[in-house]
């Protein structure tokens, strides 16, 4: 990634790139640190990808989720390295990726194959590819045949979620989560009702929503724009 100021650009080893600033060759053995400089001779510096910067530099096929809800997933779950992760409704890959980069192995199923294949490339730009398997398909059909107790953590982001908390307690290790994320009030209590159901502990739905400050000379407060709410996420552990 190149940065000047607010400015970033994703450009890969070898290209060129043509800014208001001047065309700037990247060296195909560039590294982090480095500094580049156009043919103007105005300088970007060369940083790697982090955590965050997958969000905004991803391919997308369609809303992320940001991260502040990854945040909690992975705080509210402890996920970390040496754990395996089913996850469900990959979408563009930010928190597949994100668990990767905690140390995790994911296997994540994206039912829609173009947007496989974008995951695909994203997770070989996020360097987790090697940790990351995507499936292209239904979960649900794929449950018979996963391993039973090989998971230590259930992520899941679909509108059929509860279909899947039903069999969590087949799939996760004794002490293992599920987080569900929904934009929805009807099946966030769906997936509720069904943790409880099916014996799991500690159930409990947190509204996700953040507000940005402002600072000025006639004093601070919240921002004044609509409320950051994003939706909601429901976590569950298997005893």
């Amino acid at each position: 990634m190149l940065v000047r100021g607010d400015r970033e650009y994703l450009v890969e080893p070898g290209a060129e790139m043509g800014t208001d600033l001047g065309v700037l060759e990247v060296p195909e053995d560039v590294q982090p640190g480095d500094t580049l400089e156009t043919h103007l001779g105005d300088e970007f510096q060369v940083r790697r990808l982090r955590g965050p910067d997958l969000f905004h530099h991803f391919e997308r096929t369609g809303a992320p989720m940001v991260p502040r809800d990854i945040g909690l997933v992975i705080g509210e779950t402890g996920i970390a390295r040496g754990d395996r992760v089913l996850d469900a409704g990959t979408g563009t890959g930010v928190l597949a990726a994100s668990m990767a980069r905690a140390g995790a192995e994911v296997v994540t199923y994206e039912q829609d194959p173009d947007f496989a294949d974008v995951a695909r490339e994203n997770m070989a730009l996020g360097g987790v590819d090697d940790a990351v398997d995507i499936r292209t398909g239904d979960v649900c059909e794929d449950l018979d045949e996963l391993e039973a107790s090989s998971f230590d953590v259930i992520t899941l982001d679909t509108a059929d979620a509860a279909d899947v908390v039903a069999r969590a307690p087949e799939l996760l290790v004794d002490g293992g989560f599920v987080a569900v994320y929904s934009p929805f009030i009807e099946s966030t209590r769906e997936v509720a009702e069904t943790a409880r159901e099916v014996g799991l502990a500690n159930v409990r739905t947190r509204e996700t929503i953040q507000r940005e400050m402002e600072f000025d000379d006639r004093g601070s407060r919240p921002s004044t724009a609509p409320v950051g709410h994003t939706g909601y996420l429901t976590f569950a552990r298997n005893e």
